[in-house]
């Protein structure tokens, strides 16, 4: 479960977020490219648009269902 108190700081505000624990894998980024972006200079993916259309909540939802760290959490 991705822990709140270390979110990453370069996610948007909003409900979706990663924290500091991940490992880079860019499964996220796959999934959901519209909503998860990278990092190069700290080698992390952090949420750079939040989802507005049910098919980015979608995919942004299935992102988070597949993280093999749960690095990925949703406030919402």
């Amino acid at each position: 479960m991705a822990d709140k108190t270390e979110k990453n700081p370069l996610n948007v505000s909003g409900s979706f977020y990663n924290d500091l624990s991940c490992i880079d894998c860019d499964l996220c980024r796959e999934i959901a490219p519209s909503v998860f972006t990278r990092d190069d200079d700290e080698g992390l993916t952090y949420v750079w648009k939040q989802p507005v259309t049910d098919d980015e909540l979608e995919l942004a939802q299935n992102a988070l269902e597949a993280c093999p760290t749960e690095t990925i959490g949703n406030d919402g």
